[in-house]
């Protein structure tokens, strides 16, 4: 076998010379010997074959179409084997590739390596930087999510600002005049065929120039004369297997790479940010707001590469390289801070709600809290949005053939809140998890699941100045008692809100007047309880069905339609019938109050929703709530059936439920689960 390999040997060093090859890469001298500052080139080449390799396997599955991009991608993260780790890698190495940078940056200018005969490696090097920094750019489209989509539309956005040419430039960049599938092919494009290729010309001509000089050693007599093989080779595998050690924990850690929602131009992502290694510049255009955005975008930027570009010539001189090194303090010290800057400002209401300090009643940190608020809001409803995505697209129905985005435009949980948002949050608020999250332990994902084991809606729609009920809960069993509670009904989250026509009406003074003294374990109480039961099965709420299934929720409901039915007159003193008011199937009239049959279900909503004057529910009572249903008026508030739909399943929680995921110590609750 030995024998054999010296056999090939000797046939590949007659025909290419390798052996001389060999020789001269493993054996170059290196002055003063190896050191551990000399590692960083050696990681970043490791990196990017990383990358290369990587890529080409991520290439095999990826799709690029606005309509096939985030599917393939949902794929590779949860479909693949081993696709989520590949992904990881890549995604957590295009990061340390920008750290490694950035200490090669460091250490070539602290030593001095610019200087003659090696300013045009310098400048090399530069180039390279920024084909890496495009890559990373190019890269964070290619999911074709929330995130990466609005990320990038700011980018090309500033590209339009550039001078003289920015419109042609930003057209040029995305194809056209909108964003599509022309953008994601040449982002592709750029970052799959056009970088790579530029950086492996431009890298070989860097180590090129590095062999032609050799190592620059900023104390070249400080140690024994060492060579490349076997003592910097050493040192370079160390630090090469500890740049791996760290990406394979993080993409381990992380499972993957996160995945947002489905890019959907209609609606903006505000939790939208780019990457940390951009932020110091996303930091640093709020300094030059309106017109003066391209100082920050282009002009000032656009002087810093020159000047960096301008190093070698700078630094020929003592004074020069300390100049250099001066600039370079502030650069980095200057990213810091921006990117520390940056962090506090988008994070600054929850550290300050963590350290129980309040802003202070100055606008600009007013102003700096509610961002944050609504940043980290943006944060916890673009992961609400993205889970539902995801679990929808691994449930058996699948992913339509008209894309993921129809999962998220389909679904009554992410589409009902942003409809209740911008057409019932005027008056109504939705307000449910805040008011039990407290008595809850375990994190933000068991709390939600455990709510949703509850009955509850967890996603919050707050009205600071509600001028209707409070509708989380609505049709539950908690709802039906609550309006039969003489301690809460006529509260601001029931019929005392702000402005209500009914906080002194019969039914509120029936309900504090003949249920206000109810004795526990009395027959009063009794029948109100059956009464509440009834309500509740009228609706039937999805959350409920397990319940109403059982004996004790049919026979309480059965009793509790009696009761409505006229049975109550004899438990109170006024001798009053719920039917005296209202029409409960075929007991009472219309007219003076809303029908309880069908209380709360789907169609009594949609049908109270298009229309709440009409006399099956408030007739000439409803002094304020509009009617929703299609008008020839445009003016008039209207909303398709579809639309409708989605708002009324989202609040009774009749969406597609998901498996709850359960834990070894699952979330205990303190107390009694309380909506109103």
């Amino acid at each position: 076998m030995i024998s054999f390999g010296r056999a090939v040997g000797d046939w590949l060093d007659h025909r290419a010379g390798i052996r001389k090859v060999l020789q001269a890469v493993l054996y170059e001298p290196i002055p003063g010997g190896s050191r551990w500052r000399y590692v960083w080139g050696s990681t970043l080449v490791m990196a990017f074959m990383t990358q290369v390799i990587t890529g080409i396997f991520l290439w095999m599955a990826y799709s690029p179409s606005t309509q096939t991009a985030w599917e393939s991608v949902f794929y590779i993260q949860y479909e693949m084997y081993g696709g989520w780790l590949l992904r990881g890698i890549h995604h957590f190495m295009a990061q340390a590739m920008v750290v490694l940078l950035a200490f090669h940056f460091l250490q070539v200018v602290w030593d001095g390596a610019y200087r003659a005969p090696r300013e045009l490696n310098f400048v090399l090097g530069l180039i390279l930087m920024l084909i890496v920094l495009g890559l990373a750019l190019t890269g964070y489209l290619l999911p074709w999510d929330q995130k990466g989509y609005w990320a990038t539309s700011v980018g090309t956005n500033l590209a339009s600002q550039a001078p003289l040419a920015g419109p042609d430039i930003k057209k040029l960049a995305i194809g056209g005049s909108a964003y599509g599938h022309l953008t994601l092919t040449r982002f592709f494009a750029l970052h799959a065929g056009v970088l790579p290729g530029l950086l492996v010309v431009f890298l070989t001509l860097h180590v090129a120039l590095f062999r032609r000089h050799g190592i620059h050693a900023r104390i070249p007599h400080r140690g024994v004369d060492q060579t490349f093989w076997p003592d910097q080779v050493l040192k370079d595998s160390v630090a090469a297997l500890a740049v791996l050690a760290v990406v394979l924990g993080l993409a381990i850690h992380f499972h993957g790479a996160e995945l947002t929602a489905p890019a959907d131009p209609a609606n903006p992502y505000d939790a939208a940010r780019p990457e940390w290694y951009f932020l110091f510049l996303f930091q640093f255009l709020k300094w030059f707001p309106g017109e003066m955005e391209v100082w920050g975008a282009f002009i000032i930027p656009g002087v810093i590469v020159l000047v960096l570009f301008l190093m070698p010539w700078i630094g020929r001189t003592r004074t020069g390289h300390l100049i250099n090194i001066g600039i370079l303090c502030v650069l980095l010290g200057g990213a810091a801070a921006l990117t520390a800057q940056a962090l506090r400002d988008d994070y600054y209401a929850l550290w300050n709600t963590k350290d129980d300090v309040l802003p202070k009643n100055s606008p600009v940190i007013t102003g700096r809290y509610e961002a944050s608020e609504r940043f980290l809001n943006a944060k916890v409803e673009a992961r609400r949005e993205a889970e539902r995505v995801i679990e929808l697209a691994r449930s058996p129905e699948r992913i339509p053939p008209t894309g993921a985005l129809t999962l998220a435009y389909e679904d009554a949980y992410i589409q009902g809140p942003k409809l209740f948002q911008r057409n019932c949050a005027g008056c109504h608020n939705h307000v449910a998890k805040s008011k039990v999250t407290e008595k809850l332990q375990g994190t933000e994902g068991e709390k939600d699941a455990l709510l949703r084991s509850a009955g509850l809606n967890e996603i919050d729609v707050v009205n600071p100045a509600p001028t209707a009920p409070n509708l989380a809960g609505l049709g539950s069993l908690p709802w039906a008692r609550a309006i039969l509670n003489a301690g809460k009904i006529a509260d601001a989250d029931h019929f005392g809100y702000k402005g209500s026509p009914f906080a002194d009406g019969e039914m509120v003074g029936f309900v504090k007047d003949n249920l206000a003294s109810l004795k526990a374990g009395g027959d009063l109480e009794t029948a109100v309880e059956e009464i509440a039961h009834a309500l509740a099965a009228e609706a039937a709420l999805p959350q409920d069905s397990k319940l109403a299934q059982t004996e004790f929720f049919k026979n309480s409901a059965a009793k509790g339609r009696q009761y409505i039915s006229g049975g109550l007159a004899g438990l109170v003193e006024t001798g009053t019938s719920c039917v005296d008011c209202h029409k409960f199937h075929d007991k009472g009239d219309l007219g003076s109050a809303p029908d309880l049959t069908g209380y709360m279900s789907r169609e009594w909503l949609m049908a109270f929703i298009r229309n709440p004057a009409d006399k099956r529910f408030y007739g000439d009572n409803n002094d304020r709530m509009p009617a929703f249903a299609p008008h020839d008026d445009p003016k008039l508030n209207q909303l398709d059936d579809k639309s409708l739909g989605m708002i009324v399943d989202w609040l009774r929680g009749d969406w597609k439920r998901p498996e709850a995921k359960t834990s070894a110590e699952p979330p205990v609750i303190a107390g009694p689960i309380e909506t109103h």
